[in-house]
């Protein structure tokens, strides 16, 4: 359930796959003369604005590669391209065009080429084109398309002769008509074990590969499985992060992360690992495991990796291999430490056991300084360590979210966010962290549209302790004047509330409808520490229920929140704390409004795929009746205590959503009119956990506002 930061690029850009789109796609950003007039950030202006990401500096720091996505909400969809920007003169190059989505560009080695995918041809395929933008080449699959795989994720080695790539497979058969040959009009998926569907999507024995081949002067057309037979995916399923695939730098070996798990023993656990695969040979080795890299013997007093590792880094030298482990297995949202394996010794560091922060995106500057991501008290900051000295040294600082950022030499260019600003990009200064903006991709919207004020307020909590919440004021706030207040739940539960900026949950959209925006880091968050983030894990309805209630009473108080005048919001387990809270929150509120959120905890642990999350957060399974904490969590299900709701809630889902099955905002839906509360369901059909299509999320923000305008405003 945790907030979605690395959902695959097609499923969240509403692109077409196989479409082929001869004619180009529209784009018109431009703001009308209302929208400028009114100075307000809308729904309709947000979809306008260009959503960049992916990007990398070329090998010799002089040029910045990106994508870009831009949308046409008359046709419901958007187009990827692929531009350039120069770091001195900030001049940016469109290299592809609207006819066709290009999408995730890497530099070849020595910066002459680009590599991307486009579905230019039919089908997603590799393709390269000269750094300039010309003579583009298609390098996997053959023919117009039809009947292709697509290929969903790529890297070349960095010496060019060899290249990865992802693709589905079929390695089961779950479908009635293919177990009954005779059977050919059956429509039905045949199942002995859990897992039987996962995210969006059930399992019908298709899963993802990792597939290397020889690059040459013509297409790739075949390439080798090098988990072949397997019933489960690499990268790891749901999200297929392509991120979790590396080459070393001499390109013979191929590191990834896989957790060779099926059915209920996969639904259970966490335990991936970190596999090599020599090419020439064709083995492959767990790095994970206590067994030494060359001879394969085992090796003494080893701690053996049970909880999720991932993201394979080598070494410019090859001699290590940094990577991300948890320690507990079942456990999604352990500390994601910062570890360096000894391809020699097989010998584990752990460099961040002293760092009580979460570690992300790893770069190696040189062989013995890694540069990396974490979150620190609500905002995302470049931090960097020596294997050999061991301590953590924090390089930027400051309001804002940094979510990814590449090196050559000593160059640093990062995708920075706020919540007040999309994601642009900046350089870093390694010596003393300062940022410079290097791109300016929606000037156009902020020159146009006003902001409100970020306030940063610390508030008491019920035990003692200071919490981090944000306040999000509205554009020419007066305070003389009372507003609406709004509380903002946060999902996954464990899901940092930084500065980030979303096209779902907006916090200067809210704002700009009027109302102030309460947005709390209760327990349960990152960024403050593992004893703050594990309090919410069997206890649900406890500490972190009572910081809300402790940030929204303490911003109440200001003369110009209107009391009177309040609602509540969340989606995922910010969908649970907002039917939790509607019915203890002794009238504080005029409506709720809860997206896919978690009702009846007895059915939803039946409902869901990866059980190792509700045994982790619930404790274990309801049936569990010597499980102290399971039955704490049990007996505080939401759906207890519908006889207190007296407040009218709004309920959206999608009929897609296997982690938060729809059924249980059906269960609320029917609780709430039942009682004859009011209430108002909104499922849309092609969704799953997020709403993702552009006039999906138009339809969504209207519902949204048309609700909060009607009882709260």
């Amino acid at each position: 359930m945790k907030k979605i930061l690395l959902m695959t690029a097609i499923a969240a850009m509403g692109l077409g796959g196989c479409d082929k789109r001869p004619e180009p796609l529209k784009i018109d950003n431009a703001l009308t003369a209302e929208e400028i007039a009114a100075g307000r950030l809308t729904p309709e202006v947000m979809w306008k604005m260009s959503r960049a990401g992916g990007s990398s500096l070329s090998p010799d720091g002089r040029t910045l590669l990106y994508q870009q996505t831009d949308y046409n909400m008359a046709e419901n969809r958007g187009v990827t391209t692929i531009r350039v920007e120069d770091m001195d003169s900030k001049t940016v190059t469109c290299l592809t065009d609207f006819t066709s989505n290009s999408l995730s560009p890497k530099w070849s080695a020595d910066g002459r080429h680009i590599y991307f995918l486009s579905d230019r041809g039919g089908s997603m395929q590799v393709w390269r084109m000269n750094a300039s933008g010309g003579d583009a080449t298609q390098i996997t699959g053959s023919g117009d398309g039809e009947g292709v795989p697509d290929v969903e994720g790529f890297g070349v080695s960095p010496d060019g002769k060899h290249i990865w790539w992802v693709q589905t497979v079929r390695t089961a058969d779950r479908r009635s008509s293919d177990i009954y040959k005779d059977m050919d009009k059956s429509k039905a998926r045949i199942y002995d074990d859990l897992m039987a569907r996962h995210w969006d999507y059930w399992d019908e024995g298709e899963y993802r590969h990792i597939f290397v081949g020889e690059l040459g002067k013509g297409v790739v057309t075949g390439g080798r499985d090098i988990i072949p037979d397997a019933q489960w995916d690499a990268p790891l399923a749901p999200y297929f992060d392509m991120a979790e695939i590396a080459w070393n730098n001499a390109g013979t070996m191929l590191a990834y992360t896989c957790k060779p798990l099926t059915g209920t023993a996969y639904a259970v656990s966490t335990d991936s690992d970190i596999f090599v695969y020599d090419l020439e040979s064709g083995a492959t080795q767990n790095i994970c495991k206590p067994t030494n890299f060359n001879t394969g013997k085992p090796v003494n007093d080893q701690v053996v990796m049970v909880g999720y590792d991932k993201y394979p880094v080598w070494s410019p030298d090859d001699s290590k291999i940094a990577f991300l482990s948890q320690r507990r297995a079942g456990n999604e949202s352990d500390k994601a430490r910062l570890f360096v394996y000894d391809c020699h010794t097989a010998e584990m560091q752990d460099l961040t056991a002293d760092f009580d922060y979460n570690a992300q995106n790893v770069v190696w500057s040189g062989n013995d300084l890694i540069y990396f991501i974490a979150p620190i008290e609500a905002t995302h900051q470049i931090c960097r360590v020596a294997p050999s000295v061991g301590e953590v040294e924090v390089i930027t600082r400051g309001d804002h979210d940094i979510n990814a950022f590449t090196m050559a030499g000593e160059r640093i260019a990062a995708e920075m966010c706020t919540i007040s600003m999309a994601t642009e990009f900046f350089e870093i200064n390694p010596e003393d962290g300062s940022l410079a903006q290097i791109s300016a991709i929606n000037k156009s919207v902020y020159d146009n549209i006003r902001m409100g004020e970020v306030q940063k307020r610390w508030v008491k909590t019920t035990d003692g302790k200071q919490m981090l919440t944000w306040v999000i004021l509205p554009p020419d706030f007066d305070p003389s004047q009372k507003y609406p207040v709004l509380l903002y739940c946060q999902g996954g539960p464990q899901s940092v509330v930084s500065q980030f900026w979303s096209y779902r949950w907006n916090f200067q959209l809210m704002a700009a409808q009027g109302y102030i925006v309460v947005a709390p880091n209760r327990r349960g968050l990152p960024s403050f520490g593992q004893e703050w983030l594990d309090q919410i894990s069997g206890d649900y309805s406890g500490q972190n229920i009572r910081d809300y209630l402790s940030a929204i009473d303490d911003v109440a108080r200001e003369p110009w929140a209107d009391r009177e005048r309040m609602g509540c919001v969340g989606a995922s387990y910010g969908g649970y704390s907002v039917y939790f809270l509607a019915g203890c929150h002794e009238k504080r509120f005029k409506a709720f409004i809860s997206h896919c959120g978690i009702f009846d905890f007895d059915s939803m642990y039946g409902e869901t795929e990866e059980l190792f999350f509700v045994n982790n957060d619930y404790g274990g399974p309801y049936w569990d009746t010597a499980n102290a904490t399971a039955q704490r969590s049990y007996a505080n299900s939401p759906h207890k205590f519908v006889s207190k709701w007296d407040t009218p809630i709004l309920i959206i889902t999608g009929e897609k959503d296997f982690r938060i099955p729809y059924t249980q905002s059906l269960e609320a839906f029917t609780a709430a009119r039942t009682l004859g509360i009011p209430a108002r369901l909104v499922a849309f059909e092609n969704e799953a956990h997020q709403v993702f299509k552009p006039q999906n999320s138009l339809v969504w923000n209207r519902e949204f506002f048309g609700w909060l305008d009607k009882y709260v405003k």
